[in-house]
C-alpha cells in the first residue's frame, strides 16, 4: 500500500510543469500593469474584483488540463469533434489577437529591459533581441527545456514580489493606504477599469487551450499518460501562482502607490518606471534594483510562454486528430516556420502601426473578452460530453459552481457590451 501511494505521488510530481507554464503567460500585463494600477487608484476596494475575477475562470481553464489528460487529446481537437461552430470561433479568436498580443507584451517587456539595463537601445531594438532570445530557447531547448526555464523564472518571481511586498508592509504604509479614501468605483471610468481588469486577470480563457496542448506534449516527453488526478494538481499550482502574484501586484499597488498623490500614465512601461520610482522614494534606492528585475521577468515569462504557445496553436489547427509519427514531424514543421513568422509580423505591427497601437490592443482585449462565455461553455460541454469517460468528468457540485461561474462571465459581458455602446 505504500508502495502505491509513493507511486502515486511520483506521477503527480512528474505531472508539474505545464501549470508554470500557464502562470507564466497569465504574469503579464494584467498583473504589472493592471493589478498593480487597481491598488495604486483605489487603494483595498478592488481587492474583491481580484478575487472573483480568479475565480470565475477557475473551472474552465481547469477543464483545458483535465480535457487533455482524460482524452489524450488538447482542446482543439475537442471543439472540431463538437462541431463546425466552436472550431471556427476558436480560429478567429486566435488569428484575430495573436499578433497583436505577441506584439504588446514584447513592447511592454523591452521598455522594461531598457529600464533596468540602461543600454540607450531603442523599444525596437530590444523587441527583436528578446524575441530571438526566446526563439533560439524554444528551438534549442524545444518543450524540456521551456518547461524547465518556467519553473525557474515563476519561483523567482514570486519570492522577488514577495520580498518586495514584505518590504513595503516594513515600510509603515499600512495605516495610509487603509486611512485614503478610495475614488468612487460608480464613474465611468471606473467601469471601465474594472471590466478591463475583471478580463484580463489573471489570463484570457483561451489559454486553456495553450495548458491543454502543453499537458499532452508533457504526456510525451514523460512517455506516458498524465492522470486526471496529476493534470489537476498541476493546474492548482500553476493557477494559485498566478493568482498568489496578482495579489501581490496588488499589495505593491497599495502599498507603494496609493495616496501618493502621483498621476499615473496610461502607458505600459512609463506606469512600470513610474512604480520603480515610487519604490525606491518609499524604501530607498537600493530597492529599485529589485522591483525593476521582478518587473522584467514577469513580462519576460509571458513572452517566451506566448512565443511558444501561438506557433503551437498554429500547428494544430489544420489536423488537430492526426496524430502519427509522420504528423508530428509535419506539425513541428509549421511550428518551426510559425515561431518565426509571428514575431516577424508582430515586429512589423510595431514598426509600421505604433501610432495606432492602442486601439488595436483594445481590438484584441475586447475580442478576447467577448469571447469568454462561448469558450467557458465549450469547454464546460466538453467535459461533461461524450469524449470525456464518466470517472473523469467534474461532479455535480462543481458542475453547479461552473454554471455559476458562466453566468458571471455572461453578466461581465453585458456590462462591457453597455459599457462599450450604450454608456
Amino acid at each position: 500500500m505504500k508502495h502505491k501511494n509513493t507511486s502515486s505521488k511520483t506521477s503527480i510530481l512528474k505531472s508539474i510543469g505545464p501549470g508554470f507554464l500557464l502562470a507564466g503567460a497569465a504574469i503579464g500585463v494584467s498583473h504589472l500593469v493592471q493589478a498593480t494600477r487597481a491598488g495604486a487608484d483605489y487603494g483595498f476596494i478592488l481587492i474583491w474584483v481580484l478575487i472573483v475575477a480568479c475565480i470565475s475562470k477557475y473551472p474552465f481553464l481547469e477543464f483545458g488540463p483535465r480535457f487533455a489528460a482524460g482524452t489524450g487529446n488538447h482542446l482543439i481537437t475537442g471543439y472540431k469533434k463538437l462541431g463546425k461552430f466552436p472550431y471556427r470561433i476558436y480560429i478567429l479568436i486566435t488569428l484575430g489577437s495573436m499578433f497583436i498580443i505577441q506584439a504588446a507584451v514584447t513592447i511592454v517587456t523591452a521598455g522594461l529591459a531598457e529600464r533596468l539595463f540602461n543600454f540607450g537601445w531603442s523599444p525596437f531594438l530590444w523587441s527583436g533581441i528578446i524575441l530571438i532570445a526566446c526563439i533560439a530557447l524554444l528551438l534549442i531547448g524545444k518543450y524540456p527545456g521551456l518547461d524547465k526555464s518556467m519553473k525557474v523564472i515563476v519561483t523567482l518571481l514570486t519570492f522577488a514580489t514577495l520580498a518586495a511586498v514584505i518590504m513595503a508592509f516594513g515600510a509603515g504604509t499600512v495605516n495610509d493606504a487603509v486611512t485614503t479614501e478610495s475614488p468612487s468605483l460608480w464613474t465611468t471610468a471606473s467601469l471601465g477599469f474594472i471590466i478591463a481588469f475583471m478580463g484580463w486577470m489573471p489570463i484570457p480563457l483561451d489559454a486553456s487551450v495553450w495548458h491543454s496542448i502543453w499537458t499532452k506534449e508533457k504526456a510525451v516527453q514523460n512517455k506516458e499518460k498524465i492522470s486526471v488526478k496529476g493534470a489537476f494538481a498541476d493546474f492548482n499550482v500553476g493557477y494559485l501562482s498566478a493568482a498568489f502574484i496578482g495579489l501581490l501586484f496588488f499589495l505593491l499597488g497599495v502599498l507603494v502607490m496609493f495616496g501618493s498623490g502621483t498621476s499615473f500614465s496610461d502607458n505600459s512601461v512609463e506606469f512600470s518606471s513610474q512604480l520603480v520610482e515610487l519604490y525606491g522614494k518609499t524604501l530607498g534606492e537600493w530597492s529599485k534594483p529589485l522591483i525593476s528585475v521582478a518587473a522584467f521577468v514577469t513580462m519576460l515569462s509571458t513572452v517566451l510562454t506566448v512565443t511558444d504557445a501561438y506557433p503551437r496553436v498554429i500547428s494544430e489547427l489544420k489536423d488537430p486528430e492526426k496524430d502519427k509519427p509522420e504528423d508530428k514531424k509535419e506539425k513541428w514543421k509549421i511550428y518551426r516556420i510559425s515561431i518565426f513568422i509571428i514575431p516577424v509580423l508582430s515586429l512589423s505591427i510595431l514598426y509600421f502601426l505604433s501610432g495606432s497601437f492602442t486601439i488595436l490592443v483594445d481590438f484584441a482585449a475586447g475580442l478576447s473578452f467577448l469571447s469568454a462565455p462561448f469558450l467557458a461553455w465549450f469547454n464546460y460541454k466538453l467535459v461533461t460530453g461524450k469524449q470525456m469517460r464518466e470517472e473523469h468528468r467534474p461532479g455535480k457540485s462543481y458542475r453547479v459552481f461552473s454554471l455559476i461561474c458562466f453566468g458571471l462571465l455572461v453578466v461581465f459581458n453585458f456590462v462591457y457590451l453597455y459599457y462599450t455602446f450604450l454608456s
